[in-house]
């Protein structure tokens, strides 16, 4: 079983699942939990990091589509079998509460619903609305 969800650094608490960093660097302020696991390839590539959204969109989900939806799951279920633990919280940076930021975990989550058909829910505030992820 895989439950994914995502949140950003600051906003993680450790009893919504394992934590995993799913950007190029790591973060540079204390967190007040351990991150030992990191998912490079769902981390956008420096190439296109600066680019708009739209073609950031493009670039980051030909990225995931070259990957494809079994090695990725494959990856994340090492991290669940070496925890014992199907919750995994993805994490990156952008505030989206925020309405100016959009973030590359929220782009991974819909392209994860249209290749497997199973939702990941973030976890913190959106935007105009909150999607409360189950824990359950």
């Amino acid at each position: 079983m895989l439950t994914l969800f995502t949140n950003r650094y600051q906003a993680y608490q450790p009893p919504q699942g394992v934590p995993v960093r799913i950007t190029l660097g790591a973060p540079r302020f204390k967190l007040g939990y351990s991150l030992t696991h990191s998912v490079r390839e769902l981390a956008p590539r420096r190439e296109y990091l600066s680019q708009p959204e739209p073609e950031f969109k493009t670039a980051y989900r030909a990225d995931l589509d070259q990957f494809g939806p079994e090695r990725i799951a494959a990856r994340l279920r090492q991290i669940t079998q070496a925890e014992g633990d199907h919750r995994l919280v993805l994490l990156c940076f952008e505030d989206l509460a925020d309405p100016a930021q959009w973030c590359h975990r929220r782009i991974f989550a819909a392209w994860w619903k249209d290749t497997t058909g199973d939702t990941v829910r973030e976890l913190g505030p959106m935007a105009g609305q909150y999607e409360q992820g189950t824990l359950m």
